[in-house]
């Protein structure tokens, strides 16, 4: 329980189709003194995130989707090149993660590594992200993967050289958080 707050009320504003809250308080500034505060807090749920690598090729899976709030906020087309993701809905991370990689990458992993967890943009949004790395081979391939019609997801898969794949950071062809980081996190390693 943190001491430095107190009288905090929290109002639903949305509930379309995550929860948008709108979250009042008391906070007891270093000085001493107490201010009042509104804060708008978007929960989306927590998510798991996956690099999957080859070793042997020195390649990594990476997906491409059209992404609205980067087409919206200057991403000219609107496509992400992204390490696979999902929200956990009613799974732990690990199981999650392994059903998303099949769903929309079509490989079948069993062995995970969980590398870290992270709050992603924690000054307006609730979510953990956990992140994992897990090596693929070709005969992990179950499918073409590329989403749920359901969820109308549109996902493209792309085998990349590790080496390209660096790059591509650099040139700014991706500019996802949870891939970059997860790129760094492998080079830093030495998973590839």
């Amino acid at each position: 329980m943190n001491n430095r707050i107190r009288n905090l009320e929290v109002s639903i504003l949305s509930d379309n189709w995550y929860v948008l809250k709108k979250a009042t308080f008391d906070y007891l500034g270093n000085d001493g003194t107490w201010e009042s505060f509104s804060r708008e807090v978007y929960d989306r749920g927590n998510g798991a995130t996956i690099l999957l690598y080859n070793k042997a090729s020195q390649t990594v899976i990476l997906t491409s989707q059209f992404r609205m709030p980067t087409y919206l906020n200057g991403n000219a087309d609107g496509y992400m090149i992204e390490a696979c993701a999902g929200l956990l809905d009613l799974d732990n991370p690990e199981d999650c993660i392994k059903r998303e990689t099949e769903e929309e990458t079509g490989y079948k992993i069993t062995s995970v590594q969980k590398a870290f967890e992270a709050y992603m943009s924690p000054g307006s949004v609730t979510e953990i992200l956990y992140f994992f790395t897990a090596e693929y081979t070709k005969e992990m391939k179950v499918s073409d993967g590329g989403g749920l019609a359901e969820e109308t997801e549109n996902i493209e898969v792309m085998e990349l050289p590790f080496a390209r794949a660096l790059e591509m950071v650099k040139t700014g062809e991706i500019n996802d958080a949870k891939t970059i980081m997860l790129l760094q996190y492998a080079q830093i390693n030495g998973l590839v």
